[in-house]
């Protein structure tokens, strides 16, 4: 039996001064572009954004720096399938850092596992559910300080997953994969195309 957390902010609503990225309303799909600004190849229905493998990653048009995010996701059931090709996607802070999602039920977190920041840190605790039930992300991020061209502080990242801290406070590097390598410059949410079903619902970001 699965026991939520009393912090557990599944199905949370977007609070006061909150914009609202991923919600029951068609208009929600307007909001996402393909990372070249075209529209979307995956598919949005009653709510629920779910990655079609193969047709790129998808990206919000608004940018961002200093943020709270809530994510909620859901990975496939593909038993056949291990390690990195099971239920593969991520969440990019600021279109450059990858917060991992994967199916990692049960498993010992390494730094490419779900809650991961990716090759950088692994999540505290191994806090994911089963494939197919949904999971939420909580994150706080401060984007990295750039002055004369340098980085002289790096970004920083809190995420909470199902109601257990999983990084708290950490200084991140961007990661491959994102839009580029530039930190301390606002960016999008990006989600990522791994080829797998991964879906995502009620997504909504306040700015800090």
């Amino acid at each position: 039996m699965v026991v939520h957390s009393a912090e557990d902010s599944l199905c949370a609503p977007a609070p006061t001064g909150a914009i609202v990225l991923l919600g029951k309303d068609k208009d929600s799909k307007s909001k996402w572009t393909k990372r070249n600004g075209d529209p979307i190849g995956w598919t949005f229905e009653d709510g629920v954004l779910t990655c079609k493998g193969g047709s790129g990653d998808v990206r919000t048009a608004e940018q961002f720096s200093n943020y709270q995010l809530h994510v909620e996701f859901r990975t496939p059931y593909m038993p056949e399938a291990t390690g990195q090709g099971r239920g593969n996607s991520g969440v990019y802070q600021a279109g450059r850092y990858e917060l991992q999602v994967l199916d990692s039920y049960g498993l010992k977190s390494q730094d490419n596992d779900c809650g991961a920041i990716y090759k950088q840190y692994a999540p505290a605790v191994n806090a994911c559910r089963k494939p197919m039930e949904w999971q939420s992300y909580d994150i706080t991020f401060r984007s990295a300080k750039v002055v004369d061209g340098k980085e002289v502080e790096k970004a920083r990242i809190t995420v909470i997953q199902n109601g257990q801290k999983i990084l708290d406070d950490k200084p991140i590097s961007v990661t491959p994969g994102g839009l580029d390598m530039k930190p301390g410059l606002p960016g999008p949410i990006l989600l990522q195309d791994h080829g797998n079903s991964v879906s995502f619902r009620n997504m909504w970001i306040k700015p800090l």
